[in-house]
């Protein structure tokens, strides 16, 4: 079978059922110039911009919580919002733990605060 042009099907919710880690990211697709991560978050992540690209939260399972310096903007699952690039944020779960998609630029630089 030629298999150029598909991929592996990938569940995201299977995944993120089986972290036990406190935080975990890792690229489970990607897609053009974009990469898709997993994150799993049971604490804050650290304050940081992406200078170079623009970044999309897609929460799956609980909720998510992004920072800025004047506002925050809570998602729920099925609730997606983006970042616009060099925005400077932090992002925790709402509750005890949260499984999201992260969309990105492939490569972006992450630059802490």
């Amino acid at each position: 079978m030629d298999r150029r042009g598909t991929s592996d099907v990938v569940n995201p919710l299977a995944i993120g059922a089986a972290v036990r880690e406190d935080y975990h990211n890792r690229r489970i697709a990607a897609l053009n110039d974009h990469e898709i991560r997993l994150s799993v978050m049971t604490e804050a992540f650290r304050w940081h911009s992406h200078p170079d690209s623009d970044e999309t939260f897609l929460v799956l399972d609980g909720a998510l919580v992004i920072e800025f310096a004047d506002r925050e903007v809570a998602l729920n699952a099925g609730e997606l919002f983006t970042v616009p690039r060099g925005v400077v944020h932090r992002t925790r779960p709402a509750r005890a733990r949260s499984v999201n998609l992260t969309i990105e630029k492939r490569g972006a630089v992450t630059e802490f605060i």
